[in-house]
C-alpha cells in the first residue's frame, strides 16, 4: 500500500504541488498570480496535505515554501469578499476551518521548514509562526495586518503569541506595521537570515543538520518543544522520564549511543536532501 507520502503527492490539488525529494517533502503554495494568498480551496489543501504526510515515518522533514515573488500575502479579497455576506456561524465556521488547517501543520509529527521570501502578511505570518524553522530572506517582510481591515488577527493569535510572547504580539498587533527579517528574527518568528540567492542553500543546509539525527528522536523533540510549557511540574516529570527510556531501549536510540560509543555513523543519517 502506498504510504502517506505517496499520497499526498498523488492528491489532485489545484494550489498546491507536493514533491518528495530524498527523505523531505516540499510543499509549495501555488497561486503566485495573487501572491499564494489564500482562498478557502488552498485551506483546505494546506490541511490535507499535512495530514496525510504527518503520519509518514519515512518522512524526516517538510519544506514549505511559496511560489513566485512572495511567501503569502494572508487572504484573497475574492475570498474575504464572500465573507461580507456571510452570517456571524458561517463566518465561526470559516474561521475554524482556518484554524484547523494551522493546527494540522503546527501539529504534524515532522519538522517543518519555512522557506520565506517577500511578503508574509496576515496568515502568511502565521505560518511562520507554525513552522518549526523559518529560513528567510534579508528583504523577507512580515506583517499582522488585519487590523487594517477592521479586523484582527484573532485565528493566528494562538500560534503566534507562544511563538512571539505576549509582549510583541501586542505590539505588532495593533499598529498592524509592517516589520522586516531582523526584527522578525530578533522576536522569534524567524531563525535564520539569508541572501536572496542563497536561500535554498540555507534550507539545504538545515536540511542537513536534520539529516544527522534520529528520525524518532527529532519527532520527540518537536513534542517535546511544543508541549512542555503546557505540562504541569509532575506531569513533565513523568512525561520525560518515560519519553528518554522509550528512545533509549528503541532500536533507533540503541544504534545511536552504540555509533557514538564506537565512533562512526549511525545507520540513520540521510544526506538525500
Amino acid at each position: 500500500m502506498a504510504d502517506k507520502a505517496d499520497l499526498a503527492e498523488s492528491r489532485s490539488y489545484q494550489h498546491l504541488r507536493v514533491e518528495r525529494r530524498g527523505f523531505t517533502a516540499w510543499v509549495t503554495l501555488a497561486r503566485p498570480e495573487v501572491h499564494n494568498a489564500f482562498n478557502a480551496e488552498l485551506i483546505a489543501e494546506l490541511h490535507t496535505a499535512f495530514d496525510a504526510l504527518s503520519d509518514d515515518d519515512t518522512l524526516g522533514a517538510i519544506v514549505l515554501v511559496g511560489e513566485g515573488r512572495n511567501f503569502c500575502a494572508g487572504a484573497d479579497l475574492n475570498w474575504m469578499g464572500a465573507s461580507l455576506a456571510y452570517t456571524h456561524d458561517e463566518n465561526v465556521e470559516d474561521a475554524l476551518r482556518m484554524s484547523d488547517m494551522f493546527r494540522a501543520i503546527d501539529r504534524c509529527r515532522h519538522p517543518v521548514i519555512g522557506r520565506i521570501q517577500g511578503a508574509a502578511l496576515g496568515g502568511g505570518s502565521g505560518l511562520a509562526a507554525v513552522c518549526d524553522i523559518v529560513i528567510a530572506a534579508e528583504d523577507a517582510r512580515f506583517g499582522f495586518t488585519e487590523p487594517r481591515l477592521g479586523i484582527t488577527p484573532a485565528v493566528i493569535s494562538q500560534f503566534v503569541v507562544p511563538k512571539i510572547g505576549a509582549g510583541a504580539a501586542r505590539a505588532l498587533f495593533i499598529t498592524a506595521e509592517r516589520f522586516d527579517a531582523q526584527r522578525a528574527l530578533a522576536i522569534g518568528l524567524v531563525h535564520k537570515i539569508a541572501p536572496a540567492d542563497a536561500l535554498d542553500d540555507a534550507v539545504i543546509a538545515t536540511l542537513r543538520d536534520i539529516g544527522q539525527n534520529g528520525p524518532a528522536g527529532v519527532r520527540a523533540a518537536k513534542l517535546l518543544a511544543r508541549d512542555i510549557l503546557d505540562l504541569s511540574r509532575d506531569e513533565a516529570r513523568a512525561m520525560t522520564a518515560a519519553t528518554i527510556a522509550d528512545l533509549r531501549v528503541s532500536p533507533e536510540g540503541q544504534e545511536g549511543i552504540r555509533a557514538f560509543l564506537e565512533k562512526r555513523r549511525a545507520s540513520w543519517v540521510r544526506s538525500d536532501v
